[in-house]
């Protein structure tokens, strides 16, 4: 009979990072495998012990290239993309393969040069130019992706009247859980005025509002609670997951307020067994403020329109009662171009209690969202110890 996935009979062995930062002089091959090395040393496995590999880029055929690169020869592979949310999906996916027998020990990895790459960036206009948004859409000003999420943000403003000071709290907690983080990138105080007095990038977007551009890579070692007897680290075990995809192009989703984070958000609670009460900590993919925001509506930490005052106060915040994105997140601690693993790595440190004076007291169960795309695709995780 196959077990369970969600019955704590899969575990996140291993987590690790590469060195993240602005052009810190590695490859996107090599970030990959100095967070893969890094995340098999905190497992205590090899890269022998290693039989399914998952890893996703918009070109060639990343699974079969970073495996040769490390030397794995794999029997199971996944390169499912879905931006930002695709690790998240990774994870559920890896769960799924172990429990059916198709594999035991999977290492899931991602790694970007974004920053140094950035000049090939700006010259596609931020997308893919074979990508329907860079047909339809960039041609009548959109600079994507900000201008989707800021068309977004816009609407929530218009609908519910959340406020540009409301979405500066965001970056505010951000940055103040990112002052306890010695790897963030970003560690001086800001201020709600700082954000809203920083350049417009796109209405109702400032500087302050966007997540970060960098170099960096991440790896997660995912096994079955068997193989995880005796390794290094305190399991962390997958407990509920969830996924939804609503559109690709930000002009065909059906309503810019509510996202796919309904869906998945539901079904990852419902597997769990649990309540957005029952969470202890929260990691959701902070591309923009608004992104943080919206999510939380949808996930059901409060109700829809109220995202903007419920942020407010200092709740996300150090201190405050639904500690969220505690690394820093994508606006203060890094983005290589994809922040989903690393939202996956922050969790799973913050379940063992490994993270010194930014530690949430007693974190027995968090939360971790990722999305991707134009508001897209969302996927849902909680973890549990």
């Amino acid at each position: 009979m196959a077990r369970d996935p969600f019955s704590k009979s899969v575990v996140i062995a291993g987590v690790g990072e590469s060195e993240c930062g602005k052009g810190v002089g590695l490859s996107m091959l090599q970030h990959q495998a100095l967070a893969s090395k890094r995340a098999l040393a905190d497992a205590g496995l090899t890269k022998a012990d290693v039989d399914a590999v998952m890893t996703t880029d918009v070109v060639g055929l990343p699974s079969l290239q970073i495996a040769e690169y490390l030397g794995i020869k794999p029997k199971f592979t996944d390169t499912t993309i879905t931006g930002g949310s695709a690790f998240d999906v990774f994870v559920e996916h890896a769960a799924l393969a172990i429990t059916a027998g198709l594999c035991e020990v999977v290492l899931i990895t991602y790694g970007s040069s974004l920053w140094t790459d950035h000049r090939r960036l700006v010259e596609q206009g931020g997308v893919d130019p074979r990508m329907p948004a860079a047909q339809f859409e960039m041609p009548y000003g959109d600079l994507s992706p900000i201008a989707a999420y800021a068309l977004a943000a816009a609407r929530h403003m218009r609908e519910f009247g959340t406020t540009s000071e409301q979405l500066a709290e965001v970056a505010v907690a951000s940055r103040q859980w990112a002052a306890l983080n010695p790897r963030a990138l970003l560690r001086e105080a800001i201020t709600v005025a700082d954000v809203i007095q920083s350049p417009m990038i796109a209405s109702p977007f400032h500087k302050l509002d966007c997540c970060l551009m960098t170099d960096g890579g991440g790896a997660l070692v995912v096994t079955s609670t068997e193989r995880a007897r005796g390794l290094h680290a305190r399991p962390v075990y997958l407990i509920g997951s969830g996924f939804s995809a609503t559109h690709l192009t930000i002009t065909h989703m059906e309503d810019l307020t509510t996202t796919g984070a309904v869906t998945s958000g539901r079904q990852a609670f419902a597997r769990a067994g649990l309540k957005p009460s029952d969470i202890d900590v929260v990691e959701i993919y902070d591309s923009f403020t608004f992104s943080v925001v919206v999510a939380l509506e949808d996930l059901g930490f409060c109700e829809k329109g109220e995202g903007g005052s419920f942020v407010g106060k200092g709740r996300l915040a150090p201190g405050g009662e639904l500690p969220t994105n505690t690394s820093g997140g994508g606006l203060s601690y890094t983005h290589p171009g994809a922040l989903g693993i690393f939202l996956v790595i922050e969790a799973v440190r913050q379940l063992r209690g490994e993270c010194g004076n930014r530690q949430v007291s007693n974190a027995q169960r968090a939360l971790v969202h990722g999305i991707g795309g134009w508001l897209s695709a969302h996927a849902t995780l909680i973890l549990g110890v």
